[in-house]
């Protein structure tokens, strides 16, 4: 494989997204591909203190410094891990990307839409995924499945993710190229089929 690819995992927590990335490199390995998987935030040692100062800082944060600290993360980690993965020829999966950004501190969070995609692209070099596969459910499943013991982001409350649910839904419609919907209602394996049919579209197109 001469090029790397880019593909990002986006969708609730609760939605299946993580063991989808991990059954996707485990799968794509065995074909003989090179594979590297990752996450945002929280990737390198940086992100990784970024990481706890997002989801278990029991401090208040403010809904722009946390907006900032998340790009901040995506800089590092874009520099650092991703653009030379891509540029060895290797497959990125990654756990979250510039999507997140926009439906939670977006749609969910009430930052300017146009001012985060603006942001994002800064932050990114203007590196954008091959693919993003966007595992949906409801609001009520996707808090059913995370259980009683939540990060900050997701003890935020129903409407708040209602909101980046939505939010995600209309990014998926402004970029259906790019965006692939999942239902993740289905069982783990039927979600799977979905991922590994659309995956394969992408590797044929080259």
């Amino acid at each position: 494989m001469k090029k790397g690819y880019f593909i990002t995992f986006e969708g609730a927590d609760g939605s299946g997204k993580t063991t989808q990335l991990e059954n996707t490199a485990s799968w794509l390995t065995e074909q003989g591909f090179n594979v590297v998987t990752t996450r945002e935030p929280g990737a390198l040692d940086t992100g990784k203190k970024i990481r706890e100062l997002l989801l278990n800082n029991e401090n208040f944060v403010s809904d722009r410094a946390e907006m900032f600290l998340f790009l901040a993360d995506r800089a590092n980690h874009i520099e650092l891990f991703i653009e030379p993965n891509l540029k060895a020829g290797k497959i990125v999966l990654c756990d979250r990307h510039t999507d997140s950004t926009i439906a939670y501190q977006g749609y969910g969070r009430g930052q300017n839409i146009q001012l985060l995609k603006d942001l994002n692209k800064i932050a990114t070099g203007n590196i954008r995924p091959d693919l993003t596969l966007l595992y949906d459910v409801s609001t009520q499943t996707a808090m059913k499945r995370v259980g009683n013991i939540k990060d900050r982001m997701e003890a935020i409350g129903e409407e708040f993710h209602n909101k980046v649910r939505n939010g995600y839904l209309q990014l998926q419609k402004e970029n259906p190229s790019r965006i692939k919907l999942i239902d993740a209602n289905n069982s783990i394996d039927k979600v799977f089929d979905n991922t590994k049919k659309i995956i394969n579209e992408l590797l044929k197109r080259g």
